[in-house]
């Protein structure tokens, strides 16, 4: 069943290619995916050692490991393709932890993205379109050539549910954001993905050397982390003023960071869009996965497994059909029930910035082809995933279910909407409040102009980013005086932990004072396009608190 399910997603992804006229931005309705593909890797190149000692030293910043060379555009310095290893994870280093960086005295170009992570080819995450290698292990940093420095940093993390994005994505691209805001340094970083990053080994007969292989995505994060906080001063960067922020996968991966021991050192704020620890799995869960994924390859060990090809090893984990590996709860780097480590106060001296979009599924009904494919998928995804549930809870789920009205699909959208975001996202917040800490908890609410899409998963990255010519989602351009404001909230949580802005600094001149979550008003600042304004839980009725509260127990169901 599960390859039928992957087999819906990619005829979803072409049915929505084809409904967007195979669009990604705005005037290129002839694109194909292999034009894009064509476009993505053409700017490709490999970063090389400078010998001749000819290269300007205005764009020159030195690190630990080298010497890395920018190039400047609009006033506004990217350098692109910096290692944060000192070896990639290629050869007998494949499931292997990521490596320290030693010092280096050599100069090297830092002009072109490091490769994206090994993926399938996927028209919705176009970094799967770029040229890919297990040696992925880059980071990206845009800096305004200012000559500023203790500036906060924000560290963006992609999206993909572990298995695909990269650093390469447009609409996630630096440039655009740290020249409106050059106050801020930006930085990108990439991470193994699926089979690389998520495969649990440990159990077969020569796993014992592989004992990180099920969290080596989280961990390389953490090791981008410890270079960036090592190194970023010299880009003109505040090492103790570093925002972690990252949307679906990415807003999982954030909000996954600070229960590591040793964390709290390289960060002092999260942001998280539409994302909560909610994709991780138990060890049995990724067992399961890694033995099917063997079981197709007819390997018995990972010495078999180190002989697969790369292509190979991608396909396997694609035809389990998607969001079947990812971080371990495993108890040693990971806590067994992040919500309760969040309880009992792991990250109560992190400020959180959070929150979800009114219409998070419709955009999984849009991908998965319409109605008809959808419905088939949530249907079947039910049925198989909902046999843990007790009678008593079946019974809350069905009438939550029965209660509402519409289209075929809505129920399906609306339920799991709650049961991926919504309900994960007030546990979080809930218990992260219990604990003493902080929590600034927004609901976005402005709609793409894609049929169906509503204000759907990812529909504001391309505001976020200041790429409004980046439409495959949004399908328009937002507001312009609504997206500066949005983005100057993001800033000013960067700077200050809270994103409340007064009327003289606010793009829209008009004073916004974000409510801090609290357990009796539970407040969230609305974000819709042309009002604005915060309000009450109780007002938003945004959870159902009797009938879908208590899936958050299953996680990703």
């Amino acid at each position: 069943m599960k390859k039928r399910l992957f087999a819906l997603t990619i005829l979803g992804v072409m049915v929505f290619c084809l409904t967007l006229c195979g669009s990604r931005s705005t005037g290129a309705a002839e694109k194909t995916m292999e034009d894009i593909k064509q476009e993505l890797r053409a700017k490709y190149g490999e970063n090389k050692k400078i010998t001749d000692g000819n290269y300007d030293k205005t764009l020159a910043v030195k690190c630990i490991n080298g010497t890395f060379v920018g190039k400047k555009n609009d006033g506004v310095i990217a350098y692109k393709g910096i290692p944060f290893v000192g070896k990639q994870p290629i050869g007998e280093l494949r499931w292997k932890a990521p490596v320290d960086v030693v010092p280096d005295d050599g100069v090297y170009e830092a002009y072109y993205n490091g490769k994206s992570p090994c993926q399938e080819d996927d028209r919705v995450q176009v970094a799967a379109l770029y040229v890919k290698g297990e040696d992925c292990l880059y980071l990206n940093v845009w800096r305004a050539d200012d000559g500023g420095t203790k500036k906060p940093v924000m560290v963006w993390i992609h999206g993909g549910a572990f298995e695909y994005g990269g650093t390469v994505e447009p609409r996630e691209e630096g440039t655009n954001f740290v020249k409106e805001n050059p106050d801020v340094i930006f930085v990108s970083i990439e991470y193994r993905l699926g089979v690389f990053g998520f495969l649990h080994l440990s159990h077969l007969p020569d796993g014992k050397d592989y004992p990180d292989a099920q969290n080596l995505g989280i961990m390389d994060q953490m090791m981008a982390l410890k270079w960036i906080h090592e190194n970023i001063a010299n880009f003109g960067g505040d090492p103790d003023n570093v925002t972690i922020w990252g949307e679906s996968a990415g807003g999982d991966s954030v909000t996954t960071l600070p229960l590591i021991e040793g964390s709290h050192k390289y960060f002092r704020k999260v942001i998280a869009h539409s994302g909560t620890p909610v994709l991780s799995r138990t060890p049995e869960q990724n067992i399961e996965a890694a033995n099917k994924i063997m079981e197709m390859l007819g390997c018995k060990t990972v010495a078999d497994l180190q002989k697969v090809d790369v292509d190979k090893l991608v396909v396997a984990m694609a035809s389990l059909g998607g969001m079947c590996v990812g971080p371990e709860r495993d108890g040693t780097y990971l806590p067994l029930d992040p919500y309760e480590a969040y309880a009992k106060g792991a990250a109560k001296d992190i400020e959180f910035l959070q929150g979800i979009n009114k219409d998070e599924l419709n955009y999984f009904l849009v991908i998965a082809g319409g109605v008809e494919p959808f419905v088939e998928y949530a249907s079947n995804r039910m049925k198989e995933n909902f046999a843990v549930l007790t009678e008593e809870e079946k019974a809350r789920v069905e009438s939550f279910c029965k209660d509402i009205k519409g289209e075929s699909y809505e129920p399906y959208v609306r339920l799991y909407d709650q049961i991926w975001f919504i309900a994960p996202l007030f546990r979080l917040t809930e218990n992260q409040t219990k604990a003493g800490g902080k929590s600034y908890n927004y609901y976005f609410t402005v709609e793409s102009s894609v049929p169906l899409m509503k204000s759907g998963h990812a529909v504001e990255l391309s505001t976020i980013f200041n790429h409004p010519e980046e439409t495959f989602v949004a399908g328009r351009a937002f507001d312009e005086t609504f997206s500066k404001t949005m983005r100057k909230m993001w800033v000013q949580f960067a700077k200050t932990g809270n994103p409340s802005l007064s009327a003289e600094i606010s793009p829209d001149g008009k004073a916004h004072e974000w409510p801090l979550y609290d357990l009796e008003n539970k407040g969230f600042m609305v974000l819709d396009e042309f009002d604005i304004h915060p309000a009450k839980e109780s007002e938003l009725k945004l959870l159902d608190w009797e009938r879908c509260y208590f899936l958050t127990k299953y996680f990703c169901l």
